[in-house]
């Protein structure tokens, strides 16, 4: 089946996804280690959209829809909501061709985002030391009265 892409560019080099090759749903869930419904939950949410159907409407994805799904992947931990994931993904599309004030207000806005994404990684820090020495106390305990040895 010939895919139908939703741009008007070159044809797809079919020698891998850097070049370009289209994948399907399948193939790109493993690549960036997602699950194949996590991938349509995003696509629904308007996150991500193929950048190709097969004449079967089968998704159609590229490595940039990769590097896309795995910029989501990233700030799902960190606890983004959509519209924050939505919000970066269009500052990111937005400065490939933005210039002059448009491009300065997008860095501030993606500056924005660099302060939000260190101040929750620090607080994932602070929750790992706490749940660490919640842990190491068990086996202190454990080691004091007699238990296995861990």
């Amino acid at each position: 089946m010939a895919p139908t892409s939703r741009d008007t560019g070159p044809e797809q080099d079919a020698s891998g996804p850097a070049n370009g090759r289209l994948m399907q749903i399948g193939e790109a869930a493993e690549r960036v280690g997602l699950s194949i419904r996590t991938i349509r939950h995003y696509e629904e949410a308007g996150l991500i959209v193929p950048s190709a159907r097969s004449e079967g409407g089968f998704r159609l994805y590229t490595a940039p829809d990769l590097d896309r799904l795995a910029v989501v992947k990233r700030m799902k931990p960190l606890g983004f909501t959509l519209d924050e994931m939505r919000d970066l993904l269009a500052v990111l599309d937005a400065l490939d061709t933005a210039t002059g004030t448009d491009r300065t207000e997008l860095l501030d806005r993606l500056a924005m985002f660099h302060t939000a994404a260190t101040t929750r990684v620090t607080a994932l820090r602070d929750q790992l030391t706490t749940a660490e020495g919640f842990a190491d106390t068990i086996r202190d305990k454990l080691h004091h009265h007699g238990g296995p040895t861990l």
